[in-house]
């Protein structure tokens, strides 16, 4: 199978992680019984041209489906990206042409533009809150995924120029609202969490106030998680307590916000929005005879 070089970063998901979400996919789709509107009308000698087009400007993301995803359906069929993963593109553009069994085309269409679409409203999202955010700190995302389809999620973020968080639970420690209401001790929490923690391993706290900021602080957090704190709340809290820790801003972050946040001087910005609140692009797909 051909396919056009990606950029060298973003790196993308593992060839298993892109396989997982891919075959998921595919049973979903074909159910028990496969294509059968493709299979009854279309003979298996058949083979046929298509372009992915776009019907509005974005940034780029999940066209590296596009071979392993037509590779399961017929491993002749070629994948040519005119667009580079993380590159920019206007309404009309094609972002890849796709050669092959018109059978593979077929089936494998509505999955393909379904991830593309998905993936590429994140990276543009994503572009959008990287911009607004001026440079003045890291925009990043949250466990707030899709089931099953996190690895690809994740790399649309860093298409769209983001940085992600915590992949999964075990990557880090992060102390929350609930788990402080668990716990009743902020400061012992910490401190048990510091005693059982591998050396690499950071810890964080959601802290919600300059008094639980402190506590956290001083019992040994590596970094704190302000949130829902108004911008003038987090610079109080960091003229306190100094940049001895890493500060992260989090909850309820918009375009409109993330100016003023960054301002602030904080190290990162967490937003959830980036991947539950993003919406899909307009793709489509055009065969020709």
């Amino acid at each position: 199978m051909n396919s056009s070089a990606h950029s060298p970063f973003p790196v993308p998901p593992t060839r298993a992680a892109l396989m997982n979400c891919i075959d998921m996919a595919l049973a979903e789709d074909l159910g028990p019984s496969g294509d059968l509107t493709t299979d009854l009308l279309i003979p298996p000698s058949s083979r046929a041209r298509a372009r992915i087009i776009s019907r509005e400007p974005g940034k780029l993301c999940g066209a590296v489906v596009l071979g392993p995803l037509f590779g399961r359906l017929d491993p002749q069929v070629s994948v040519t990206e005119t667009i580079a993963e993380g590159g920019r593109f206007e309404a009309g553009a094609t972002l890849a042409t796709l050669e092959g069994a018109t059978r593979a085309l077929l089936t494998g269409e509505r999955i393909a533009l379904n991830l593309m679409a998905r993936l590429s409203g994140i990276a543009t999202l994503t572009a959008r809150f990287v911009q607004a955010a001026g440079g003045q700190a890291r925009v990043v995302d949250t466990r707030k995924t899709t089931p099953g389809l996190r690895a690809l999620e994740r790399y649309a973020v860093r298409c769209g120029g983001g940085h992600n968080h915590r992949f999964n639970l075990s990557d880090g420690i992060l102390i929350k609202d609930n788990h402080r209401v668990a716990c009743a001790d902020l400061a012992d929490a910490v401190q048990r969490t510091r005693a059982g923690t591998p050396h690499p391993i950071r810890i964080e706290v959601e802290v919600e106030s300059l008094e639980q900021a402190r506590s956290a602080r001083d019992a040994g957090a590596d970094i704190l998680l302000l949130d829902n704190m108004a911008p003038q709340a987090m610079e109080a809290v960091m003229n306190e307590l100094g940049h001895d820790v890493l500060y992260e801003a989090s909850g309820g972050v918009s375009l409109e916000t993330i100016g003023a946040i960054a301002a602030t001087g904080v190290d990162l910005i967490s937003i959830g929005a980036l991947t539950h609140s993003a919406r899909s692009l307009d793709f489509s797909l055009e065969l020709e005879a």
